[in-house]
């Protein structure tokens, strides 16, 4: 099935309570002391449904809130929005106020985002929402300046500023702040890319108004603004296994990226910045697994289409993307 004629299609644990541990610090987790070091489902056969939960071996992770709070222990989560529950569960907050999560800092690290992955030896810091302050800014420029992702849950937010672009000289405004709304409409429970093709279409020359959170931060925590995360080599998750959140389907213990997975990944990454003004490895991760066997790009197109129909991506697009995981396989990044 050719590119441009393919057909869209639509893709529409027992609960334990987390307890708090006042005397585990961050800097005396050491290597080796993960909760669980087999896979969670080391002796299902192919093609078989997972064992029950209650049957499954138990992923224990430590949490903290980012601006500072005793220590945390989470467990039973298969996707971000179970995750969120449950650090909200432990801290006695609701799951609506956490913005977003960096694994094994503190700090609004974009490089640290929590994405897909989280290592089975990573700490989560669960960064909550702050003050509230409103913007207006006038739109000089075709482009903002912004890479905007979000937390999986309904909460987009600013993962970069560019140098020396409309929003950088706009100081108020800062990488971490969730975007509330826009012009007065709310977007709450918009994905990254509706929320970057709603700033896109402003129009040149007028003045826009957003409504922004920022992160709620400590003391040791207030310092020169950041421009946000910077594309790295570096690893996708820490540790020697991760597990791996899906959108659909559950999670899964698996091993770290490869370095043609990783190279590829971080390739498609910085397409979706591109192209669509988002970052999302979670996302590019889904993509290049779905090419990881394809023969030809009409066979990569199509799963595509069917893991992620929602997106519509554009065949331009499509076609670098399968340039990225045949570079990828070949050596070229």
């Amino acid at each position: 099935m050719p590119l441009g004629l393919r057909g869209k299609k639509k893709n529409k644990a027992k609960e334990v309570s987390s307890k708090l541990v006042e005397s585990e610090e961050v800097e005396n987790r050491t290597a080796g002391s993960s909760a669980v070091k087999e896979p969670m489902y080391e002796n299902v056969s192919p093609g078989l449904p997972p064992p029950p939960v209650s049957l499954r071996p138990k992923l224990v992770f430590h949490t903290q809130l980012a601006h500072g709070s005793p220590t945390g222990r989470i467990e039973g989560f298969t996707n971000v929005k179970e995750l969120y529950a449950k650090i909200a569960e432990a801290f006695l907050i609701t799951p609506e106020e956490i913005l977003f999560c960096t694994l094994n800092t503190h700090k609004i690290d974009m490089d640290k985002l929590l994405g897909g992955q989280i290592g089975l030896e990573d700490f989560i810091f669960a960064h909550i929402k702050g003050s509230k302050k409103e913007v207006e800014v006038m739109k000089s420029e075709d482009a903002l300046g912004l890479t905007i992702t979000d937390n999986g849950a309904g909460v987009a937010f600013i993962k970069r500023i560019k140098e020396d672009s409309v929003i950088d000289k706009v100081k108020v405004i800062n990488v971490g702040d969730h975007i509330e709304s826009i012009n007065g409409k709310n977007i709450v429970g918009s994905r990254h890319y509706e929320v970057a093709k709603m700033l896109k279409e402003l129009e040149k020359g007028k003045t826009f108004t957003l409504k922004l959170i920022e992160p709620l931060k400590s003391f040791d925590m207030i310092e020169p603004r950041s421009k946000g995360g910077k594309t790295t080599e570096g690893k996708i998750a820490s540790g020697r296994e991760t597990l791996r959140l899906r959108s659909k389907g559950p999670a899964t213990v698996e091993e770290v990226p490869t370095a043609f997975e990783e190279k590829a990944i971080k390739k498609v990454d910085d397409l979706l910045e591109s192209y669509m003004g988002i970052r999302d490895i979670e996302l590019a991760a889904t993509m290049v697994e779905a090419g990881r066997d394809k023969k030809n790009p009409d066979e990569f197109a199509v799963a595509l289409d069917e893991a992620l129909g929602d997106f519509a991506f554009p065949d331009e697009f499509v076609f670098d993307v399968w340039g990225a995981i045949g570079d990828a396989k070949q050596g070229r990044l």
